[in-house]
Parts: structure tokens; sequence; C-alpha cells
């Protein structure tokens, strides 16, 4: 078990380039799989993750949801009926029209692909927005993709985009957002600081982390910013600030929730502290998130109240971080988090299993030290 030591910093200075984004790289991996002929995915990331989907691929399987495609007709076996490892065979589909309960992209793009093995058009509506890299990666390939407010429509490959098949393609993956939100969060934390991070998707489905940064009082601008493949692609530049905090919560939730363990983490260092609520689907992420990071912030001395759906951690009033060892339960984003939180710390933090960051940032601590003046 690989552990990684974080020294304090006296601030973050240079250029950093992301690893290609995850969302895309793996409707992209998949989408390639079922198209003619040959496609290029340049920048394609090197987390974990995404080349678990190429291995998927290369052996005809793919992970899904269950209940959410037993609808169209799927004949899906598993443990206790309903989790991994799954049993899938090949049946026909049908076409549905489903009203998503919750907000998530992952199943409404579970959905939408299987759409377009159904005999007819399938529509999926959403109670709010979702991330729309697969719809964009659908329409890239040639698929006919119609959107009239929250509610998508696929028409199935036999009779409903005229050509019957997915075309080949040559497609930069941008880099990823939520990767970037480390950095910009590290930067924040100095007012020396002065980082460049290039070539980032800005989709504007994505892009509401960046609000909550503004509304802490975080310095980060968009620089040359420009349109690809339906994705847009920009430079962002951040400086040190004075991070005010804030609440988190509601509609913002689905929205933010792969950056929520790197905002609470940030607490300890703003004015008010932050707090997060209706996010109970924090705790059956890769771990118990809300868990994990109260645990280890009591850990660096932080003030912690941990709830249900959230918790809420006071601001800097409460005293200084100190370093501590983490224990980040095999989850990149909390041995992230807690090495961002580390470099502005009293003395030394230390991640243990560090390697889970390589699930989606294999060179994380790398760029994170290259970064760090001290």
């Amino acid at each position: 078990m690989k552990k990684e030591t974080i020294q304090p910093a006296r601030f973050l200075n240079g250029a950093v380039e992301l690893p290609g984004d995850k969302s895309i790289s793996h409707r992209y991996a998949m989408l390639a799989a079922l198209a003619e002929g040959t496609s290029e995915l340049r920048h394609f990331s090197a987390a974990a993750d995404c080349h678990s989907t190429l291995s998927c691929m290369s052996a005809l399987g793919a992970e899904v949801k269950v209940e959410k495609l037993r609808e169209m007709g799927a004949d899906i076996r598993g443990r206790d009926d309903n989790f991994a490892p799954l049993e899938i065979r090949g049946t026909k589909l049908t076409a549905i029209d489903y009203k998503m309960p919750m907000a998530s992209a992952q199943v409404k793009s579970a959905v939408l692909l299987a759409g377009l093995f159904a005999d007819g058009v399938t529509s999926i509506t959403e109670p709010a927005r979702t991330r729309d890299h697969t719809e964009l990666a659908l329409e890239e390939f040639g698929v006919n993709v119609e959107k009239n407010g929250q509610t998508i429509r696929v028409h199935g490959l036999a009779r409903g985009n005229g050509s019957g098949k997915l075309t080949a393609k040559s497609l930069d993956v941008p880099g990823d957002l939520s990767s970037a939100v480390f950095f910009l969060a590290a930067a924040s934390l100095f007012p020396d600081s002065n980082v460049l991070i290039h070539n980032v998707g800005l989709n504007p489905t994505r892009t509401a982390i960046l609000d909550v940064f503004a509304e802490m009082g975080a310095s980060i601008q968009m620089l040359g910013l420009k349109s690809s493949q339906g994705e847009i692609i920009g430079d962002l530049a951040v400086k040190g600030a004075s991070l005010k905090g804030g609440v988190i919560g509601g509609a913002r939730i689905p929205l933010v929730i792969d950056e929520l363990p790197m905002l609470a983490a940030l607490g300890p260092y703003t004015e008010q502290g932050i707090e997060i609520y209706d996010a109970a689907e924090l705790r059956v992420k890769e771990s118990d998130r809300i868990s994990a990071v109260s645990e280890n912030l009591r850990r660096m001395g932080a003030k912690v109240e941990e709830r249900p759906d959230g918790l809420k951690v006071e601001g800097r009033h409460a005293g200084k971080l100190r370093g501590a060892e983490i224990a980040p339960r095999g989850d990149h984003r909390i041995a992230m988090a807690f090495a961002v939180a580390g470099l502005a710390a009293e003395g030394n933090t230390v991640i243990r299993d560090a390697d889970c960051a390589a699930v989606s940032f294999p060179t994380f601590f790398a760029e994170l030290n290259r970064l760090a003046e001290r």
C-alpha cells in the first residue's frame, strides 16, 4: 500500500495539463466500439476507470444499471437480482418513454444507449438537468438526437437516423474539469498562487462548480474558449484568494456531486465554513464520502458535524488544521482532496493507499508536488 507525504507549501505556481475527461472518454470508447470503421480518440483519459471501459469493450461486455433497462425488455440477472456480477442475455429491446425519478447522467446514458438498439423512439425526461456528454457524443457519431426541454429522444438505429449505423470518428477528448477542481482549490489556498490549467472541458452542464468557487470568492478566469465536437474547451487561470465558504444544497447538488469532497475539505480554510445538504448520494459512491470526509477532517483537527445527507464544517475561526495520516478508503477523490488540504496544514500529511488516485488521475501527486513551492 503506497503512501504519499504532503509537505506544507507556500504557494502554487506553473501550468498543468489534465487527464482526458473521464465522462467523455467512457462515452467515446463505447460509441467507437459500436461504430463502423476505426475511430481515433486523442487525449483519451489515462484513468484506470476508462481503461476498464476499454477492456469491457474488447470483451464485448459492459457495466449497466439493471432496473432501468429491464423495462425495455432486457434479460439481465444479478446477485440478489440487482447487483453485480451480472448475466446479460441478448434479446429484442422495446422503446420506452422513461421519466427519471431522480437526476442521474449515468442512468440517462444507459437508457439512451440501449435505445439505439430498440424498435421505435426512446425518450427520457430528467427532473433536473444533468451532464449532456452522451447526447453530444451520440450526435457526433451520427445519431439523430431530439431535445425538447428536459426530454431527450433517440431513434433506434434500424430505421431512425437514415443510415442505421454509427460512423467512426477522429476525436479529441478535453481535459477533465473534475480533476481541475483539485488545482483550483489548492491554488486558492495561498495568496501568491498563480496556476494555469490547459485545455479544460467547460461544458455548461459541468461548470456549476466554477460558479460555486466564484461565489466563495475564488479568482478564476476562463481563457481562449472554443467549441470542438459540441464541447466547449478553454484554459483556466487561478490565483490565490480569501475564500468565504458557503452553503450548498438543493438542485445544485447533482451538478457538483463529484466535487463535494474537495469543497468540504476546503471548509476549515474558509471564513464561514462549508455546509452541504441534500447530498445523501455521497454515501453510496466509491466510499461513504460523507463519513470519509468527516473522519479525515477530524483527524486534522477540524470541527465537523456529520449529517445523514451532508455535513457542516467550521471555518478558519475554529483553528488551523494540522497534518495527519489520512485514510481515503480506496476513494480517489478523498485521497486527492486531503492531499490539497494538507498543503496548508501545520506539519506533514500522509495519504495512505495513495495509488487509488489512479482511478481518475494517475499523475496527480507528481503534478501537485511539481506546482507546490516550498
